[in-house]
């Protein structure tokens, strides 16, 4: 079986992949670089992947399963110690208690939007006047980076974050301005600092220049894409499912734990992640994996493993407890989690509270989805309510 999956529109996991998936828990697989592999796809199974030191993601030479390099990668694709040299210089700024402290701000980012939108009238594409604005212009404030930017650096973003569909000229290009934009506001930091993430790299962290830099992009492409694409899945999964968006409206108490449903049922992962290779004989679901060979841990699939959640192809928004793979796990669990959920919870609340019968302004048919790319989504969510009846 060749790996990535083939992409198919929908927002959960294709029926016909999971019950392939279902079939084993070490799936053999041909990698798009030609690197056999096995996809691992249970919930425990995966979980030891990503936080067992006998798997690498270093020690994978075979190049990334999208466009980002590896050396744009420097957090998401190292090992200890200096993956937890690095992490431990930023994460201080991504606690929950940061989060929490951020959320009124949040909160009045979305309302603004909101205003903008409604203002402008139906129909009005949800990603372009929403999903997106939102959480960059969140990760932009702890950058100190213009969002006025924004309209040069999304293109960048897009491209690097492709699986094959962006052509490797235009990557490279992404690449060399999204280096060439974050050295000159290193730059700008070292004349003069400021109270933003970008600062407190620069004066006190110990990283890099070079470090530095890529940080300064890789978190503007993950603290924005990831939560973009993610929050528009989200609406399109509440808009295709009346009484959920019902429920959700008749008792906001609800949406934390449906945010983390649908953290597990979001078909996200484009490409599966980064490969991991095996450093020393171990043990992986009743096999004995020899060094050297290279594992892909399926977040997807373990979502929706039976073994670990009852009723796994059941949408459940009051899931308890719900120990999903969303945001990966151990050490490489991702770094804005907290953040993300804040904004997602603030983003589905407003929603809900401002626009009471929010609905898909094309056939879903028509929806066209991000194939080839490492974010699953779709380009552009157009989305109508009828005037007068927001709130």
């Amino acid at each position: 079986m060749d790996f990535p999956l083939p992409g198919r529109p929908g927002v959960p996991l294709d029926e016909g992949h999971l019950r392939r998936l279902r079939e084993r828990p070490l799936v053999p697989v041909v990698l798009a670089s030609g690197h056999h592999a096995l996809l691992v796809t249970r919930h425990a199974d995966v979980r030891t992947v990503l936080s067992d030191d006998r798997f690498s993601r270093e020690a994978w030479a075979g190049g990334t399963l999208f466009a980002r390099t590896p050396a744009s990668l420097a957090l998401a694709a190292g090992d200890p110690p200096t993956h937890t040299r690095r992490r431990r210089a930023v994460q201080a700024r991504f606690t929950a208690r940061r989060a929490e402290a951020d959320r009124p701000r949040v909160e009045a980012l979305a309302e603004r939007l909101l205003d903008e939108m409604e203002a402008c009238g139906p129909p009005a594409d949800l990603i372009a006047r929403f999903a997106t604005p939102l959480p960059y212009a969140v990760i932009c404030d702890m950058l100190a980076v213009p969002t006025r930017d924004l309209g040069l650096l999304l293109p960048w973003v897009s491209a690097m974050m492709s699986a094959g569909r962006f052509p490797a000229g235009e990557v490279e290009a992404a690449h060399e301005g999204m280096h060439g934009y974050f050295a000159d506001r290193l730059a700008e930091r070292r004349a003069k600092p400021g109270t933003d993430l970008l600062s407190a790299l620069v004066t006190s962290s110990g990283l890099s220049d070079e470090e530095i830099v890529v940080f300064g992009y890789g978190l503007l492409a993950a603290g924005g894409e990831t939560t973009s694409n993610f929050l528009a899945a989200c609406v399109l999964e509440l808009v295709s499912r009346p009484g959920l968006a019902a429920r959700l409206r008749a008792d906001p108490s609800l949406i934390p734990a449906a945010v983390e449903e649908f953290l597990r049922w979001v078909w996200f992962a484009g490409t599966g992640g980064r490969p991991h290779v095996v450093l020393a004989d171990v043990e992986l679901a009743g096999t004995t994996l020899p060094r050297g060979e290279v594992v892909v841990p399926l977040t997807d699939a373990a979502n929706r493993d039976p073994a670990a959640f009852p009723d796994p192809d059941e949408f459940d928004p009051g899931r308890a407890p719900n120990p999903h793979a969303g945001f990966g796990h151990g050490r490489h669990m991702c770094l804005g989690a907290a953040h993300a959920r804040v904004e997602l919870q603030v983003a589905i609340a407003a929603l809900l509270r401002r626009f009471g019968d929010l609905s898909l302004a094309v056939d879903p048919g028509r929806l066209e989805w991000r194939d080839r790319m490492f974010v699953r989504g779709v380009w552009e969510l157009p989305v109508t309510w009828s005037p007068g009846t927001a709130r």
